[in-house]
């Protein structure tokens, strides 16, 4: 099932970066980095069960296409059915308005190990702005209908950055709302434990050459009792500190 899903990607991706008739195809750039972290968390949420994970990713641009492909440790996560690791494949391209830049993407989300069908697929859509020091960044991500996560899924969010002047460091903060249709209530718990739900990130990482070092106050509004089925996993979705180490190639 996995195989199948990377071909399907990988053939779109390719189809996307295909230039016209006549042109040339623009030479590649690929970046690589490595990372550990003391928890895998996504929107608010643990994917590697509240323990420690390894991810390593790859980047290129093809034209105006850019591609990621980044493969993370889950430690047969309880949210992913004993998941060993996921990779995430992700094509997407972007275009200048102005001073605001718009991006828009497709990531498929296939998980090693699990039992049963875990893969499902998100479209993204964002809006960014930068103004001196401060980036900032609006966007929505949508999972279509898919029996993997009981129905659909619908993330809005908003992040902002700034460098200190004259330091290191970085501060970050986020703030995005998770939603969507239920079809199938166990499922969908995979993604939202008791519902819709906040989720809410604030945190400094400090770069120096191709080192950076993170840490982040993660968290979410989700009840951490009460919610049934094998994949809500909710002792793993409320507050916590998460430290990072990545270096890039």
């Amino acid at each position: 099932m996995i195989r199948r899903h990377a071909v399907m990607l990988g053939l779109a991706a390719a189809g996307l970066a295909m230039p016209a008739a006549g042109q040339d195809i623009p030479s590649a750039g690929v970046t690589a980095t490595a990372e550990v972290t003391s928890d895998e968390v996504r929107r608010g949420l643990s994917w590697s069960g509240g323990r420690a994970a390894l991810a390593g990713e790859l980047r290129g641009t093809v034209g105006t296409i850019d591609g990621t492909a980044r493969v993370v440790t889950l430690r047969d996560s309880p949210r992913h059915a004993g998941a060993g690791a996921v990779v995430d494949l992700t094509a997407g391209t972007g275009w200048d308005i102005g001073a605001i830049r718009l991006t828009a993407s497709t990531t498929g989300h296939l998980f090693a190990g699990a039992r049963g069908r875990m893969d499902y697929v998100e479209l993204g859509a964002a809006a960014g702005y930068g103004y001196g020091p401060v980036y900032a960044t609006l966007g929505v991500t949508v999972a279509p209908s898919q029996d993997a996560i009981g129905g659909s899924n619908v993330h809005i969010h908003g992040e902002a950055n700034a460098g200190i002047p004259g330091t290191p460091f970085t501060v970050l903060a986020g703030l995005g709302h998770s939603s969507g249709n239920v079809d199938d209530p166990l499922r969908a718990r995979r993604l939202r434990p008791g519902g819709s739900y906040m989720d809410w990130r604030l945190g400094v990482e400090h770069r120096r050459d191709r080192l950076t070092f993170g840490i982040d106050y993660l968290g979410t509004d989700i009840a951490r009792t009460g919610v049934p089925g094998p994949f809500a996993d909710t002792r793993h979705a409320g507050d916590r500190l998460v430290g990072r180490a990545q270096i890039a190639f």
